[in-house]
C-alpha cells in the first residue's frame, strides 16, 4: 500500500513539475507581448508553445507526463504604422508579437486548475500516509 501512495505522490509531482514550466513560458510570453525588434524590419518576440508527453517512470512502473517541447509559435505577425519606432521597416511598419494576453491568460488558469488538481492529490495522498502510520502506532 506505501508503494502506491508513493506512486500517486510521484505522478502528482511530475504533473506539477510540467504545470511549472508551463506557467514559466505562459510568464515570459506576456512580459514580452510588447517586444518588437531592435533592428528595421526585424522580428518581434516570438509567442512560445509547450507540448506534453507520457513518460513512463520504470522505477515506480507508472504513467507520468513530461515536457516534451517548448517551441516557437511561427503564426503570423501583425503590422502596425509607426516609423519612428527603430524597428519600423523602410515603409515606416513594425512587426509586432503574435502573442495574444487573452489566450495566454487562459492557458495560464487551465494550468492552474491542473496543478491545484495535482496538489490535492498529494494532500489527500499524504493525509492516508499519515493515517496508516497512526494506525500502526
Amino acid at each position: 500500500m506505501a508503494n502506491d501512495l508513493n506512486q500517486a505522490l510521484n505522478v502528482s509531482a511530475t504533473g506539477m513539475d510540467a504545470q511549472t514550466t508551463r506557467l514559466r513560458v505562459i510568464a515570459e510570453n506576456i512580459a514580452n507581448q510588447d517586444t518588437t525588434g531592435s533592428a528595421p524590419g526585424a522580428d518581434p518576440y516570438r509567442r512560445k508553445t509547450i507540448t506534453f508527453e507520457s513518460a513512463v517512470d520504470q522505477a515506480a512502473g507508472v504513467d507520468t507526463v513530461r515536457v516534451k517541447n517548448i517551441g516557437v509559435d511561427n503564426g503570423d505577425l501583425q503590422l502596425r504604422y509607426d516609423p519612428a519606432n527603430p524597428a519600423a521597416d523602410p515603409q515606416g511598419y513594425v512587426k509586432l508579437p503574435n502573442v495574444n494576453s487573452f489566450v495566454e491568460i487562459m492557458d495560464m488558469r487551465e494550468a492552474e486548475r491542473s496543478y491545484s488538481a495535482n496538489l490535492s492529490v498529494m494532500q489527500a495522498t499524504r493525509s492516508m500516509l499519515n493515517k496508516t502510520i497512526d494506525l500502526l502506532k
